[in-house]
């Protein structure tokens, strides 16, 4: 290798470099801190680029009412300020169906749990007078003549005062967090707001960058998964919403043919919880049917068979096709992608996988493609019911069976004619 000043520097680089990486792997306590330290600075821009990817899918269809408009900055404005108000007034309108009913709930839980509590009580001394054997062993057993009760008050006592103080570092940290909790939210609320306004900038930056760092054939493939994975995030999200506003009316319908209670307080929670692929809805069961148990416990019981019931008409027939078909991701897969997803990184992980599995299914279909062309394989043996396939060996011992018959069949027939 030639020493020049340009090889010099690389030789100097590549040094400087093992160095850094020796130093960083060398204390992995202090690599950990500083990746944390970075995902707690970035995780608010990270969370506002999340945003506005979820709110750029219905500014789009905004943005397009207001196409005639000649001033581009002022329908971009429009589009924004329309998109945040339907935001504002769906979240609100969520909060006034709930909050009502949980109060309702919840006041008439506690009238009820004194009555049911005395039940219980009266149940488990009906029991005990059934069973003199049980209530023998019990007072056997239970000897409160021997219990040091100074010991206990002095152990209640301590655990109190430590729990007071745990729970007054806890107040005080919980203030700390969520003052940074605010804090965040304005910040990854702006920058939403900014990458909105100026998408297609970032978007044509985010190009010169490929293109300046990366070979043009690289590039070029990048720009295309990234506008493919857009187009497949945007539609997962359509499908998502759509499927889960299609299962809170199956809930509305079928509740009120049945005049169950909390029709729509049950229905909005579903759907709600329905946005979270396939588990979500069993949530939205559980604290649905919470909520009709403490009203009814048969109507709660009929209301588990009936989310049974809906539930199995959606995750097999609505889910995989209204959800499946918008993102191209055939409905076995998106139940693959769900469970892989869930148990890698939860509720984050099934609905980041399944349009993640869309993109790699649309790159795995094109590549395979490719290589069968390129290889030249005939596409009879693609088709649902391919040929028989005969190794060559096979093929030419098939060939001489058929010479040789042929051969007997033509002297058999000259020995005729010459008979």
């Amino acid at each position: 290798m030639e020493i020049n000043k340009k090889n010099l520097i690389r030789i100097f680089g590549g040094v400087a470099l093992c160095i850094v990486l020796y130093w960083l792997l060398s204390d992995l306590e202090r690599l950990g801190a500083f990746f944390d330290n970075v995902g707690n600075i970035l995780s608010p821009f990270i969370t506002g680029a999340v945003v506005a990817f979820i709110l750029n899918v219905p500014m789009r269809g905004i943005e397009k009412w207001f196409k005639k408009m000649k001033n581009s900055s002022a329908r971009r404005a429009l589009s924004i300020v329309i998109t945040m108000v339907l935001v504002i007034l769906a979240l609100t309108g969520v909060v006034y169906l709930l909050v009502p009913q949980l109060t309702e709930t919840i006041q008439t839980l506690i009238d009820t749990l004194p009555g049911f509590l005395n039940r219980c009580v009266e149940y488990v001394k009906k029991y005990l007078n059934e069973n003199p054997e049980l209530l023998q062993w019990v007072n056997e057993n239970t000897d409160f003549t021997n219990i040091n009760w100074s010991d206990l008050i002095q152990k209640a006592v301590s655990w109190i005062s430590g729990s007071l103080d745990a729970i007054i570092n806890g107040a005080f940290y919980t203030v700390i967090n969520l003052g940074t909790g605010i804090f965040n939210a304005v910040v990854s609320l702006v920058f939403a707001l900014y990458c909105l306004a100026r998408k297609e900038i970032l978007a044509r930056q985010g190009r010169k960058i490929a293109y300046a760092v990366l070979p043009e054939k690289a590039a070029d493939e990048i720009v295309r998964i990234l506008r493919m994975g857009n187009t497949t995030f945007s539609n997962f999200i359509s499908g998502q919403v759509l499927e889960a506003f299609i299962l809170g009316m199956m809930f509305v319908v079928a509740m009120s043919i049945f005049r169950m209670p909390y029709v729509l307080l049950v229905s909005v929670i579903i759907s709600v919880t329905a946005l979270i692929p396939i588990v979500g809805a069993f949530a939205g069961c559980i604290i649905g049917g919470f909520f009709i148990l403490v009203n009814d416990p048969i109507q709660a019981f009929w209301f588990v068979i009936l989310f049974l019931v809906l539930q199995q008409i959606e995750g097999n027939l609505i889910y995989p096709r209204v959800v499946g078909t918008s993102i191209g991701l055939p409905g076995m897969w998106v139940l693959l992608a769900i469970a892989v997803g869930g148990s890698l990184m939860g509720v984050g992980g099934m609905l980041l996988m399944i349009p993640f599995s869309s993109v790699l299914y649309a790159l795995a279909r094109e590549y395979t493609d490719k290589w069968l062309e390129k290889k030249g394989i005939d596409k009879k043996k693609l088709q649902d019911q391919p040929p028989v396939l005969r190794s060559g060996f096979k093929q030419k011992r098939i060939k001489n069976r058929e010479y040789k018959r042929k051969q007997k069949k033509a002297q058999t027939q000259q020995q005729e004619k010459k008979e």
